[in-house]
């Protein structure tokens, strides 16, 4: 609890207010480690029971072409599909729209907040490492893991990504049975100690996902002198509160607004189990993951230039305690130091002249999906086996 306390001060700074829970809050935070998410369970059940082979191709049909494509005695995969296939009350089409147009115009430095803010950072939070040492991610690859992310956030965050039936929506319906199946199969191994790990991928695993997109990620875009008005931060909070939800995290567990968001997170950092070896061992390899991109020329340097780019942002982003938790290099801020002034300039230049943002955006789009396409090119030979639930379907953090 005091390193878990630790490791969220710097957090705390950010946060006005008292954000320490009640004892009921803290309560209720301990029981969600106890919930998984059983509408997915189900079907990962019933596709088990039925067999995967025969029931695998079932379940694509269903999350390609809805309903109508499901036998009404697949009554758990029918379940699921209804309930995914209607939009809560509190939706607002609009604002979904707005918030991924906000993510779009952060290019490729948002791609790279989202890694080394979200993904390295959260790898202090020990006890969702499990996941992917239990699953044999740690000895696959890093490249594989990052790629696959990349491209569900994209199609997450397309124009329209998140409409019913389109790409990011059938997608997230694939990464939550993903999730369950691996829940399933962590729970039956005996390797896996629920007196101290809780559930697998519970619900405030879950809960700490949806936060490192919406909340980790616009933190890490301020902290590099992006300016993000308040409408435009909570229209970024509502679009991930819908995918959360699509992903079964309990809506109790979500919010709609920046600075609600980050109280949620405080409480969930001091709710993980510290940094341990695991830590060190995901953040090394992921450390090296710019020297198996397969860049179109002079691999070599533009490998090490991007691995040192990634550590400046780390170090900038956790410090030099974050640093030693995740056991690597210290470095100085150059990078984000340098961005400051051209980033927040960019960003009052949007704000003065808004007819700006359609072709920015448009840029910046190109950008993010350019970067995903060299990613997927052929990675070097020793990140050739990557692991089985990488990125997308166990962690995506």
């Amino acid at each position: 609890m005091v390193r878990s306390r630790a490791q969220a001060a710097r957090l705390r700074l950010m946060i006005p207010g008292n954000p320490e829970p009640s004892e009921a809050e803290w309560q209720a935070l301990g029981q969600a480690h106890w919930r998984g998410d059983p509408l997915a369970d189900a079907v990962i059940d019933w596709m088990q029971a039925e067999g995967m082979d025969r029931t695998w191709p079932r379940l694509e049909a269903a999350l390609a072409q809805g309903l109508s494509a499901v036998d009404p005695q697949d009554h758990a995969l029918r379940a699921y599909l209804q309930a995914t296939s209607v939009t809560p009350p509190w939706l607002d089409a609009a604002r979904v729209r707005r918030g991924a147009e906000v993510l779009q115009t952060t290019g490729l430095h948002g791609m790279m907040v989202l890694r080394d803010a979200g993904l390295m950072a959260g790898y202090q939070a020990s006890a969702i490492n499990q996941t992917l040492v239990q699953t044999g991610a740690l000895h696959g690859g890093a490249h594989k893991r990052v790629a696959e992310t990349a491209a569900w956030w994209l199609d997450c965050t397309a124009d329209d990504g998140m409409a019913l039936g389109a790409n990011g929506h059938r997608q997230t319906l694939r990464v939550r049975l993903m999730h369950a199946l691996v829940r399933g199969r962590l729970q039956r191994s005996p390797q896996w100690d629920a007196n101290w790990l809780g559930l697998p991928i519970n619900q405030v695993d879950m809960q700490a996902t949806y936060l490192a997109f919406s909340v980790v990620q616009l933190l890490g875009l301020r902290m590099t002198g992006m300016l993000i008005s308040r409408s435009d931060a909570d229209a970024v909070m509502h679009l991930w509160r819908w995918i959360g939800w699509l992903m079964g995290v309990e809506d109790a567990l979500m919010c709609d607004d920046e600075a609600t968001g980050r109280v949620l997170l405080y409480r969930n950092v001091m709710g993980q189990a510290p940094a341990d070896h695991t830590s060190a061992q995901l953040a090394q390899a992921l450390m090296d993951e710019p020297l198996s991109r397969p860049y179109p020329w002079a691999q070599a340097l533009r490998g090490h230039i991007d691995r040192e780019r990634h550590l400046s942002l780390v170090s900038w982003f956790v410090g030099a305690q974050g640093m030693r938790n995740l056991g690597l290099p210290q470095r100085a801020p150059w990078y984000p130091l340098m961005l400051l002034a051209p980033t927040a300039a960019g960003s009052l230049a949007l704000r003065a002249l808004p007819f700006l943002e359609t072709p920015w955006r448009a840029v910046s789009r190109w950008q993010q999906t350019r970067f995903h396409r060299h990613m997927v090119r052929e990675p070097l030979a020793h990140e050739a086996g990557a692991e089985v639930t990488g990125g997308a379907p166990a962690r995506k953090r």
